[in-house]
Protein backbone atom coordinates (compact mmCIF):
# COMPACT_ATOMS: atom_id res chain seq x y z
CA UNK A 1 0.00 0.00 0.00
CA UNK A 2 1.37 3.27 -0.90
CA UNK A 3 1.03 6.20 1.56
CA UNK A 4 -0.23 9.17 0.76
CA UNK A 5 1.72 12.26 0.88
CA UNK A 6 0.50 15.75 1.87
CA UNK A 7 -0.19 18.16 -1.23
CA UNK A 8 2.37 20.75 -1.77
CA UNK A 9 1.41 24.11 -2.79
CA UNK A 10 3.95 27.27 -3.45
CA UNK A 11 3.34 30.11 -1.02
CA UNK A 12 5.07 32.83 -0.06
CA UNK A 13 6.57 32.98 3.78
CA UNK A 14 3.75 35.13 4.57
CA UNK A 15 1.19 33.11 3.47
CA UNK A 16 3.13 30.29 4.97
CA UNK A 17 2.61 31.92 8.63
CA UNK A 18 -1.06 33.06 8.01
CA UNK A 19 -1.68 29.61 7.16
CA UNK A 20 0.08 28.48 10.41
CA UNK A 21 -1.84 30.92 12.24
CA UNK A 22 -5.18 30.07 11.04
CA UNK A 23 -4.96 26.15 11.65
CA UNK A 24 -3.84 26.29 15.15
CA UNK A 25 -6.37 28.89 15.94
CA UNK A 26 -9.14 26.74 14.20
CA UNK A 27 -7.85 23.37 15.99
CA UNK A 28 -7.29 24.81 19.44
CA UNK A 29 -9.60 28.29 20.48
CA UNK A 30 -7.76 29.14 23.07
CA UNK A 31 -4.84 30.47 20.48
CA UNK A 32 -5.77 34.18 19.84
CA UNK A 33 -4.04 36.60 18.14
CA UNK A 34 -2.89 40.42 19.60
CA UNK A 35 -0.94 43.30 18.31
CA UNK A 36 -1.22 46.93 16.80
CA UNK A 37 -2.77 46.88 13.65
CA UNK A 38 -3.41 43.30 12.78
CA UNK A 39 -6.86 43.39 12.59
CA UNK A 40 -8.75 45.19 9.06
CA UNK A 41 -5.44 46.54 8.81
CA UNK A 42 -4.18 42.75 8.28
CA UNK A 43 -0.46 44.35 9.88
CA UNK A 44 2.06 46.08 9.09
CA UNK A 45 3.61 43.27 6.65
CA UNK A 46 -0.16 41.89 5.88
CA UNK A 47 0.91 38.62 7.60
CA UNK A 48 -2.56 39.12 9.29
CA UNK A 49 -4.59 38.95 6.17
CA UNK A 50 -8.09 38.04 6.62
CA UNK A 51 -7.97 36.31 10.14
CA UNK A 52 -9.73 39.05 11.58
CA UNK A 53 -12.43 38.16 9.02
CA UNK A 54 -12.48 34.51 9.49
CA UNK A 55 -12.22 34.31 13.19
CA UNK A 56 -13.54 37.81 14.61
CA UNK A 57 -12.26 40.51 16.43
CA UNK A 58 -12.26 38.45 19.95
CA UNK A 59 -9.61 36.58 18.24
CA UNK A 60 -7.70 38.97 16.60
CA UNK A 61 -7.19 41.74 18.58
CA UNK A 62 -5.76 45.43 17.44
CA UNK A 63 -4.02 46.78 20.21
CA UNK A 64 -3.02 50.01 21.39
CA UNK A 65 0.43 50.98 20.71
CA UNK A 66 2.10 49.75 23.63
CA UNK A 67 4.36 47.14 23.06
CA UNK A 68 5.05 46.52 27.21
CA UNK A 69 1.31 46.73 27.25
CA UNK A 70 0.51 44.00 24.85
CA UNK A 71 3.10 41.86 26.02
CA UNK A 72 1.90 42.23 29.67
CA UNK A 73 -1.41 41.01 28.31
CA UNK A 74 0.05 38.06 26.55
CA UNK A 75 2.12 36.79 29.74
CA UNK A 76 -1.21 36.99 31.65
CA UNK A 77 -3.43 35.40 29.26
CA UNK A 78 -0.63 32.42 28.65
CA UNK A 79 -0.68 32.21 32.51
CA UNK A 80 -4.86 32.10 32.55
CA UNK A 81 -4.42 28.73 30.20
CA UNK A 82 -5.18 30.57 26.63
CA UNK A 83 -2.81 30.74 24.05
CA UNK A 84 -1.40 34.17 22.53
CA UNK A 85 0.43 34.81 19.76
CA UNK A 86 2.26 38.51 19.77
CA UNK A 87 2.60 40.31 16.67
CA UNK A 88 5.56 43.43 17.25
CA UNK A 89 5.39 45.70 13.93
CA UNK A 90 9.43 45.36 14.02
CA UNK A 91 11.68 43.88 16.01
CA UNK A 92 13.30 46.76 17.60
CA UNK A 93 10.23 47.75 19.24
CA UNK A 94 10.70 44.66 21.49
CA UNK A 95 12.76 47.25 23.39
CA UNK A 96 9.91 48.37 24.69
CA UNK A 97 8.64 45.17 26.14
CA UNK A 98 11.85 43.71 27.39
CA UNK A 99 10.80 43.74 31.25
CA UNK A 100 7.52 41.69 30.15
CA UNK A 101 9.47 39.43 28.04
CA UNK A 102 12.89 38.88 29.80
CA UNK A 103 11.76 39.08 33.43
CA UNK A 104 7.96 37.97 33.27
CA UNK A 105 7.65 35.39 30.58
CA UNK A 106 11.11 33.74 30.65
CA UNK A 107 11.06 33.28 34.57
CA UNK A 108 7.60 32.62 35.89
CA UNK A 109 7.45 28.58 35.19
CA UNK A 110 10.92 28.92 36.90
CA UNK A 111 10.40 31.15 39.83
CA UNK A 112 6.54 29.48 41.06
CA UNK A 113 8.91 25.64 40.53
CA UNK A 114 7.31 24.61 37.45
CA UNK A 115 3.61 25.15 38.93
CA UNK A 116 2.68 27.47 35.66
CA UNK A 117 3.79 27.74 32.14
CA UNK A 118 3.90 30.94 30.01
CA UNK A 119 2.62 28.97 26.33
CA UNK A 120 3.29 32.74 24.59
CA UNK A 121 4.42 33.34 20.41
CA UNK A 122 5.98 36.16 19.75
CA UNK A 123 6.47 37.08 16.12
CA UNK A 124 8.54 40.14 15.23
CA UNK A 125 10.08 41.47 11.43
CA UNK A 126 13.51 41.11 11.67
CA UNK A 127 16.47 42.54 9.70
CA UNK A 128 17.71 45.18 7.06
CA UNK A 129 17.07 45.92 3.19
CA UNK A 130 13.72 47.86 3.32
CA UNK A 131 14.84 51.32 3.41
CA UNK A 132 13.15 51.50 6.89
CA UNK A 133 16.69 53.07 8.72
CA UNK A 134 18.50 52.58 12.19
CA UNK A 135 15.33 51.95 14.35
CA UNK A 136 13.13 49.71 12.21
CA UNK A 137 16.25 47.25 10.90
CA UNK A 138 18.39 45.39 13.55
CA UNK A 139 19.09 41.76 13.94
CA UNK A 140 18.43 41.19 17.55
CA UNK A 141 18.69 37.45 18.00
CA UNK A 142 21.66 37.60 20.07
CA UNK A 143 19.62 39.40 23.29
CA UNK A 144 16.73 36.97 23.36
CA UNK A 145 19.33 33.78 22.90
CA UNK A 146 20.83 35.50 26.18
CA UNK A 147 18.17 35.10 28.38
CA UNK A 148 16.93 31.34 30.01
CA UNK A 149 13.46 30.66 29.71
CA UNK A 150 12.86 31.80 25.95
CA UNK A 151 13.28 29.27 22.91
CA UNK A 152 14.35 31.44 19.58
CA UNK A 153 13.12 30.33 16.17
CA UNK A 154 14.35 32.08 12.63
CA UNK A 155 12.70 30.63 9.94
CA UNK A 156 14.34 30.94 6.93
CA UNK A 157 11.68 28.81 3.75
CA UNK A 158 7.84 29.11 3.85
CA UNK A 159 7.87 25.33 4.79
CA UNK A 160 9.40 25.97 7.92
CA UNK A 161 7.48 29.71 8.47
CA UNK A 162 4.84 27.28 8.64
CA UNK A 163 6.02 24.06 11.05
CA UNK A 164 8.23 26.18 12.99
CA UNK A 165 5.30 28.73 14.21
CA UNK A 166 2.76 25.85 14.88
CA UNK A 167 5.72 24.16 17.09
CA UNK A 168 6.20 27.46 18.61
CA UNK A 169 2.22 27.59 19.68
CA UNK A 170 1.97 23.57 20.78
CA UNK A 171 5.70 24.80 23.05
CA UNK A 172 4.84 25.26 26.87
CA UNK A 173 7.33 27.68 26.85
CA UNK A 174 7.66 31.11 25.50
CA UNK A 175 9.08 31.45 22.20
CA UNK A 176 10.43 34.32 20.12
CA UNK A 177 9.88 33.87 16.12
CA UNK A 178 11.96 36.01 13.95
CA UNK A 179 10.55 36.35 10.73
CA UNK A 180 12.96 38.25 8.09
CA UNK A 181 11.07 41.19 6.42
CA UNK A 182 12.54 40.53 2.95
CA UNK A 183 11.46 36.86 3.37
CA UNK A 184 7.75 37.96 3.26
CA UNK A 185 7.44 37.64 -0.25
CA UNK A 186 9.78 34.85 -1.30
CA UNK A 187 7.76 31.35 -2.17
CA UNK A 188 8.36 28.12 -1.45
CA UNK A 189 6.95 24.39 -1.57
CA UNK A 190 4.45 24.31 1.70
CA UNK A 191 2.76 20.69 2.52
CA UNK A 192 -0.48 21.43 3.44
CA UNK A 193 -1.11 19.02 6.34
CA UNK A 194 2.85 19.18 7.15
CA UNK A 195 3.79 17.61 10.68
CA UNK A 196 4.68 19.99 13.15
CA UNK A 197 8.32 20.71 13.33
CA UNK A 198 11.07 20.16 16.33
CA UNK A 199 12.46 22.86 18.09
CA UNK A 200 16.08 22.31 18.17
CA UNK A 201 16.50 20.59 14.74
CA UNK A 202 18.76 22.34 12.18
CA UNK A 203 18.61 21.69 8.44
CA UNK A 204 21.08 20.97 6.01
CA UNK A 205 20.16 22.82 3.18
CA UNK A 206 23.43 21.88 0.67
CA UNK A 207 26.02 19.37 0.63
CA UNK A 208 29.92 19.54 0.18
CA UNK A 209 33.34 18.67 1.01
CA UNK A 210 35.26 22.24 1.24
CA UNK A 211 33.60 24.22 3.80
CA UNK A 212 30.38 24.73 5.74
CA UNK A 213 28.90 27.50 5.88
CA UNK A 214 26.44 28.38 9.20
CA UNK A 215 23.63 31.02 7.91
CA UNK A 216 20.32 32.41 9.87
CA UNK A 217 17.67 34.34 8.31
CA UNK A 218 17.54 35.56 4.84
CA UNK A 219 21.54 34.72 4.78
CA UNK A 220 20.72 31.65 4.21
CA UNK A 221 19.36 32.08 0.89
CA UNK A 222 22.64 34.42 0.08
CA UNK A 223 24.66 31.53 1.00
CA UNK A 224 22.85 28.39 -0.88
CA UNK A 225 23.59 31.18 -3.93
CA UNK A 226 26.91 31.93 -3.11
CA UNK A 227 27.45 28.07 -2.89
CA UNK A 228 26.46 27.78 -6.09
CA UNK A 229 28.57 30.61 -7.56
CA UNK A 230 31.65 29.05 -5.71
CA UNK A 231 31.10 25.58 -7.58
CA UNK A 232 31.98 27.35 -10.81
CA UNK A 233 35.46 28.03 -8.93
CA UNK A 234 35.57 24.06 -8.16
CA UNK A 235 34.27 24.65 -4.71
CA UNK A 236 31.83 22.78 -3.02
CA UNK A 237 30.31 24.16 0.43
CA UNK A 238 27.82 22.87 2.84
CA UNK A 239 25.36 25.56 4.01
CA UNK A 240 23.57 24.41 7.52
CA UNK A 241 20.41 26.16 8.32
CA UNK A 242 20.37 26.31 12.78
CA UNK A 243 16.43 26.99 12.00
CA UNK A 244 16.09 27.17 15.79
CA UNK A 245 18.88 29.29 17.90
CA UNK A 246 17.48 28.40 21.06
CA UNK A 247 18.14 24.96 21.61
CA UNK A 248 20.61 24.80 19.18
CA UNK A 249 21.08 21.77 16.91
CA UNK A 250 25.32 21.64 17.83
CA UNK A 251 25.46 18.27 16.48
CA UNK A 252 24.69 18.47 13.32
CA UNK A 253 27.35 21.49 12.89
CA UNK A 254 29.32 20.08 14.43
CA UNK A 255 29.21 16.94 12.19
CA UNK A 256 29.38 19.29 9.06
CA UNK A 257 32.41 20.84 10.24
CA UNK A 258 34.26 17.57 11.11
CA UNK A 259 33.75 16.70 7.48
CA UNK A 260 34.74 19.75 5.66
CA UNK A 261 37.73 20.84 8.20
CA UNK A 262 36.94 24.26 7.38
CA UNK A 263 33.51 27.25 8.57
CA UNK A 264 32.35 30.41 7.81
CA UNK A 265 29.82 31.82 10.07
CA UNK A 266 27.41 34.05 8.53
CA UNK A 267 24.74 36.69 10.02
CA UNK A 268 23.75 39.98 9.26
CA UNK A 269 23.87 41.30 13.00
CA UNK A 270 26.94 43.32 13.88
CA UNK A 271 29.83 40.80 14.83
CA UNK A 272 30.44 41.78 18.08
CA UNK A 273 28.81 39.27 20.66
CA UNK A 274 26.37 38.23 17.88
CA UNK A 275 24.74 34.72 18.22
CA UNK A 276 27.37 32.72 15.57
CA UNK A 277 29.86 34.18 18.62
CA UNK A 278 28.04 31.36 20.24
CA UNK A 279 28.96 28.88 17.58
CA UNK A 280 32.09 29.60 17.00
CA UNK A 281 32.67 28.81 20.99
CA UNK A 282 30.83 25.55 20.47
CA UNK A 283 32.94 24.49 17.79
CA UNK A 284 36.05 25.12 19.10
CA UNK A 285 34.58 23.04 22.65
CA UNK A 286 33.39 20.22 20.06
CA UNK A 287 35.35 17.52 18.75
CA UNK A 288 34.97 19.32 15.70
CA UNK A 289 38.24 21.53 16.89
CA UNK A 290 41.30 18.82 16.25
CA UNK A 291 39.47 18.59 12.87
CA UNK A 292 39.55 22.45 11.24
CA UNK A 293 42.21 23.07 8.70
CA UNK A 294 41.67 26.54 9.00
CA UNK A 295 41.01 28.91 11.98
CA UNK A 296 36.66 29.32 12.40
CA UNK A 297 35.91 32.53 10.14
CA UNK A 298 32.71 34.61 11.01
CA UNK A 299 31.24 37.06 8.04
CA UNK A 300 28.76 39.56 9.98
CA UNK A 301 27.36 42.72 9.85
CA UNK A 302 29.41 46.00 10.43
CA UNK A 303 29.34 47.16 14.17
CA UNK A 304 27.09 50.26 12.90
CA UNK A 305 23.47 51.41 13.24
CA UNK A 306 22.03 50.19 9.54
CA UNK A 307 22.14 53.15 7.33
CA UNK A 308 19.25 54.55 5.34
CA UNK A 309 20.86 55.02 2.31
CA UNK A 310 20.59 52.26 0.32
CA UNK A 311 23.97 51.82 -0.88
CA UNK A 312 25.41 52.15 2.44
CA UNK A 313 22.26 49.75 4.02
CA UNK A 314 23.49 47.23 1.78
CA UNK A 315 27.50 47.42 2.62
CA UNK A 316 26.72 47.40 6.32
CA UNK A 317 25.20 43.83 5.75
CA UNK A 318 26.81 40.87 3.89
CA UNK A 319 25.86 39.94 0.56
CA UNK A 320 26.24 37.01 -1.83
CA UNK A 321 29.49 38.50 -3.15
CA UNK A 322 30.75 39.45 0.69
CA UNK A 323 30.03 35.30 1.30
CA UNK A 324 31.77 34.04 -2.21
CA UNK A 325 34.99 36.40 -1.20
CA UNK A 326 35.09 35.18 2.16
CA UNK A 327 34.78 31.45 1.37
CA UNK A 328 36.72 31.27 -1.42
CA UNK A 329 39.27 32.96 0.43
CA UNK A 330 39.26 30.38 3.38
CA UNK A 331 39.35 27.17 1.06
CA UNK A 332 42.65 28.96 -0.82
CA UNK A 333 44.41 30.16 1.84
CA UNK A 334 44.28 27.29 4.47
Amino acid sequence: MTATLPETRTLTYAEAVREALAQAMTADERVFLLGEDIGTYGGAFGVSGDLVHRFGEERVRDTPISELGIVGAAVGAALAGMRPVVEIQFSDFTAQAMDQIVNQAAKIHFMLGGAATVPMVLRAPTGSGTGAAAQHSQSLEAWFVHVPGLKVVMPSTPADAKSLLLAAIEDPNPVIVLEHKLLYKQSGPVPEDAAVAMLGEAAVRRSGADLTIVATGVMVSRSLEAADRLTEQGIEASVIDPRTLKPLDTKTIVDSVIGTGRVLLVQEAPKTAGFMAEIAAAIGESPAFGHLRAPIARLCGLDVPIPYAPQLERAAVPQVDDIVREAADLVRRW
